[in-house]
């Protein structure tokens, strides 16, 4: 007789036993991160497993909601965020769509370009980034930081939506283009909307890459009135001392806003991955 696909044979107990230490290695680090945000004090390290520590208070959130300047962090990194998220959407929808529905000269050229400037780390980019931005007048502006940003985050968003373009086909437009429509409000109109998935991966991608970036924060801004919110977190790291209880809390705010994101996208995410294994 065949086993059943529900009995528990030693392959599967393996597999399952991976699975939890995975996820409790994977978990670990975020409660260890709440349980500091609760301590009464700046403590690091601890004797005790408690997930809740003795004379747990919420004194870190209160003090970097209401006593540090947490709230411009915030704004600052979400005025960011939103331009190049903005920013990111609109030029790889248009960008993908030429490379996948037009023949012209330089098109594969282009596209592994796009692809070449993934292969190099980002401290490479720091030097002549800074002189970029220092003959163009854009350090210390926020300008200066949705360009990095978005030029940053647009080659993986280009070929990501490329990819997707190609499995819509390309008679639906010319049936769009046929009833009246020209290119442009077929694209518009056809090839959009059907694109939505790819596209919700694409504004996920451009918002977490202003998001949580550090080093080209460091180099373009300096003024602390326009510190984002990593860069306000790192500023609670003194010479002699470090607030962990807020630094800890800060963190544990700056991931709401990526999770309720994630969250208001996930139907759509899902959609763009479940398609993407059955097409192409």
């Amino acid at each position: 007789m065949r086993p059943r696909r529900d009995a528990w044979t030693p392959g599967r107990v393996l597999v399952h036993v991976f699975l939890v230490f995975f996820t409790l290695a994977t978990v670990y680090p975020i409660l260890q991160i709440v349980t500091i945000s609760l301590r009464p004090s700046d403590q690091l390290y601890s004797t005790s497993l408690a997930l809740v520590p003795p004379g747990a208070t919420l004194r870190a959130y209160r003090a970097m909601l209401f006593e540090k300047p947490f709230l411009l962090w915030l704004r600052n990194s979400f005025i960011v965020s939103a331009a190049v998220t903005l920013l990111g959407v609109t030029l790889a929808s248009t960008a993908a769509w030429a490379f996948s529905r037009f023949r012209f000269a330089g098109r594969r050229e282009g596209l592994y370009l796009f692809l070449m400037t993934q292969m190099f780390p980002a401290t490479m980019t720091m030097l002549p980034l800074y002189v970029l931005m220092k003959n163009l007048h854009l350090l210390d502006t926020f300008a200066g930081l949705i360009v990095a940003y978005t030029a940053t985050a647009l080659p993986f968003c280009v070929w990501t939506m490329r990819g997707y373009y190609d499995t819509i086909p390309v008679e639906l437009e010319q049936a769009a283009m046929i009833d009246g429509c020209n290119p442009w409000q077929a694209f518009l109109r056809v090839t959009l909307p059907l694109a939505a998935p790819a596209l919700a991966i694409t504004a996920l991608f451009s918002f977490m890459a202003a998001w949580s970036e550090f080093l080209v924060a460091r180099i373009v801004i300096s003024q602390q009135s326009l510190f984002t919110l990593p860069l306000g977190l790192e500023s609670l790291a003194g010479q002699f001392q470090t607030e962990w209880a807020n630094y800890a809390a800060g963190s544990l705010l700056v991931c709401v806003p990526v999770m309720v994101l994630f969250v208001l996208l996930n139907r759509w995410i899902v959609s763009g991955l479940s398609l993407g294994g059955v097409k192409g």
